[in-house]
């Protein structure tokens, strides 16, 4: 005789268990996840909260990296000696404007502007319609002392339209267009040289034959030519501080030592070029607002608060202390110098909570009245490293990306995750392995009961059966 168990969602019969449970009416289900979350407490938070350290000294070490890299930046500027050679200019009158470069000097100049550079513009006399065919032959155009451009006139081009665009479209020093005068005879062929100055004037010429031949030629040695001088080329003409000045272009480079003038009219203006010390101070500032914000990090990342009995993530960590010990030692270095040899004589001091701050007026006046002197305490000279120098090259040996400290720090750590990982997963295989098998010997046990249960009810039916037998 058999007797079958049945619930709602699952059944049990002799040796046959499709449910945990169901056979023996106990909890295993509940007792399984136990046992597995008391294995997963004891093998794998361990794992994950070396994980969650390590991780975390991993984002402090890039906010560390950050900081520094924006640091790196300022004292990079200020140990570049170009950053003291930067000049500002200004101009007072119209018609000229200035650019300089480091290689300027500071000086005021008087400049009178007479004339303007121009380009050259000859044209053909007119003719009735730009598309007449104007004869066969070469057209030849010579702009200055650059290279000829010959142009074959042929029945496919040999119009004035056509000739226009030939002549484009050989990339020489001359451009080409047709202009209706309003006239009878409007059309007429214009060539203007790409350049101004009087080294750019043209020389033209036509071998062939057909109307073409009384349109085109000059020569500016010539007194019967065919074309028309409608705008003569011109050389810009200048006075610089009184010395004559003649240039081919309307951008006169040569006139003042690291002065590019643009001239656009006549008249008298004055040039003043001055060392640019506000983008001195500014990249001082710069450094200033970088240290501080470094330093305010670097507390962060390695506070403790005795309060709430919590550290920051670098807390004790070797590599932090190297870094913040030394760039305090940097700060305090002396350098050999006439002038300056500390920051404190810039008007820059440390305060106690290791911030730095700024003297405005005793800055102002070093950079002012001693610029040569500021310039050697940064960057330093043949003999001696300069501050901001000495900072770079220790920034360097953290910040470099190939064997720079932090770098190796991080990778280490990164290393560590890789292998917390693999550990990881060698416990969670091991009790993947162990949970199967107590869940084979809780469906053993799950079925030995059921079958037991069975054969009680068996019995009990028999029993009962024997007693009303009697």
């Amino acid at each position: 005789m058999t007797t079958t168990t049945s619930t709602s969602s699952s059944s049990a019969t002799s040796g046959t268990i499709t449910s945990l449970g169901v056979g023996s009416g106990l909890d295993l289900d509940s007792i399984l996840d136990s046992l597995e979350e008391a294995q997963e407490t004891s093998l794998l938070t361990p794992i994950e909260n070396e994980e969650d350290d390590i991780n975390a000294e991993i984002t402090a070490y890039g906010t560390l990296t950050s900081a520094l890299t924006s640091l790196q930046t300022a004292v990079e500027t200020l140990a570049d000696a170009d950053t003291y050679d930067a000049l500002t200019s200004s101009v007072s009158g119209t018609g000229v404007t200035a650019a300089t470069t480091s290689d300027a000097v500071a000086g005021t100049y008087s400049i009178v502007v007479s004339q303007l550079a121009s380009a050259q513009t000859l044209a053909t006399d007119g003719i009735a319609d730009s598309t007449t065919a104007l004869g066969t032959g070469t057209l030849t155009i010579t702009v200055g002392d650059d290279e000829s451009i010959s142009i074959d006139l042929t029945s496919s081009n040999n119009t004035l339209e056509g000739i226009r665009d030939a002549i484009n479209d050989a990339g020489g020093s001359v451009t080409a267009s047709i202009v209706n005068d309003g006239s009878d005879t409007p059309y007429r062929l214009v060539l203007t040289s790409n350049d101004t100055g009087t080294e750019s004037q043209m020389t033209v010429s036509y071998d062939g034959t057909g109307d073409a031949a009384d349109l085109f030629g000059y020569s500016t040695d010539s007194d019967s030519n065919n074309m028309t001088e409608t705008v003569a080329a011109a050389d810009a003409l200048l006075t610089v501080n009184g010395l004559s000045v003649t240039s081919q272009s309307n951008t006169v480079e040569e006139a003042l030592q690291g002065v590019t003038l643009s001239i656009t009219d006549t008249g008298t203006s004055t040039l003043t070029v001055k060392r640019d010390t506000d983008s001195i101070i500014d990249a001082i500032n710069d450094f200033v607002d970088a240290y501080n914000s470094y330093a305010s990090t670097m507390d962060t990342l390695t506070e403790y608060d005795a309060d709430d009995d919590t550290a920051g993530a670098l807390l004790g960590d070797s590599t932090t202390r190297r870094v913040d010990s030394t760039l305090s030692k940097d700060l305090y270095n002396s350098i050999s110098n006439s002038t300056f040899s500390y920051l404190s004589q810039l008007g820059i001091s440390l305060g106690v909570d290791g911030t730095l701050s700024i003297d405005d007026d005793t800055l102002e006046d070093a950079v002012t009245n001693n610029l040569s002197d500021v310039t050697d305490f940064f960057v330093g000279t043949d003999d001696t490293e300069g501050f901001a120098t000495q900072i770079a090259t220790d920034l360097d040996t953290f910040l470099d990306e190939d064997d720079g400290s932090l770098v190796s720090v991080v990778n280490d750590l990164n290393d560590q995750l890789d292998d917390l990982e693999e550990k990881y997963e060698d416990k969670q295989d091991f009790i993947d392995s162990v949970m199967d098998r107590y869940t084979e010997q809780f469906t053993a046990l799950d079925t030995l009961i059921s079958e037991l249960d069975s054969t009680a009810d068996y019995l009990t039916t028999q029993f009962d059966a024997l007693s009303s037998d009697d």
